[in-house]
């Protein structure tokens, strides 16, 4: 079985799919880090994000034990990683590792921003899970300063922005929600709330299949 949770940043799709998949006892992928992972081998080595071939080559060998590195977590990795996750032969290289991921038994949980619509289209469950910009901003806003991370508010909120425009509007796998997904407010939810709307979304779907 495969669930597939998509949405735009610090929309809470990240916590609730692991939080889902825990519940379920299945896999869980959060598919923005292997984005972040590339663009760190870039950095790292001191090659500008805008190398496209290079990005490519560190999409190919990407080594995936490393995706609960702490940096990778970061406001400049995800700005970072939305830059190179636009690229073309990046999304190739990392496909069949998606794919081949979310066809473990008794089930997965993939989330990112076009798991529903790309990676796996016949997801047993999509959804599609937003908030405004300013909440998702005061959310990551939070998270950043529990990490020790001190960035102004209007800053993320900017930066958030930019990324959802970067997103929808790349003319590789842009953000959007499938046809068949089901859209997820979480605005006014807390972390329990959303996964219990979740939850409901899931046994409803699967009552009728």
């Amino acid at each position: 079985m495969i669930i597939a949770i998509d949405g735009p940043a610090a929309s809470g799709k990240g916590t609730l799919g692991k939080r889902l998949a825990d519940h379920l006892g299945f896999a869980h992928l959060d598919t923005g880090l292997l984005y972040r992972a590339v663009a760190a081998v870039l950095l790292a080595r001191g090659i500008p994000l805008s190398d496209r071939e290079a990005a490519a080559r560190a999409a190919e060998s990407l080594d995936v034990s490393h995706l609960d590195a702490p940096d990778l977590r970061g406001a400049a990795m995800g700005e970072a990683a939305s830059v190179i996750s636009a690229y073309q032969p990046v999304r190739d290289a990392l496909l069949a590792f998606q794919r081949q991921f979310g066809r473990q038994e008794p089930g997965a949980v993939l989330d990112g921003r076009d798991i529903g619509t790309v990676v796996c289209p016949d997801a047993d469950v999509k959804l599609f899970i937003t908030a405004r910009p300013e909440e998702r901003a005061r959310r990551r806003h939070l998270e950043l300063l529990r990490r020790g991370e001190d960035v102004a508010y209007e800053t993320i909120l900017a930066d958030i922005r930019r990324r959802d425009e970067r997103d929808m509007t790349r003319p590789t796998a842009p953000l959007k929600a499938a046809a068949d997904a089901i859209t997820l407010d979480t605005t006014n939810l807390d972390a329990d709330a959303a996964f219990r709307a979740a939850l409901a979304i899931i046994d409803g779907k699967l009552r009728k299949s």
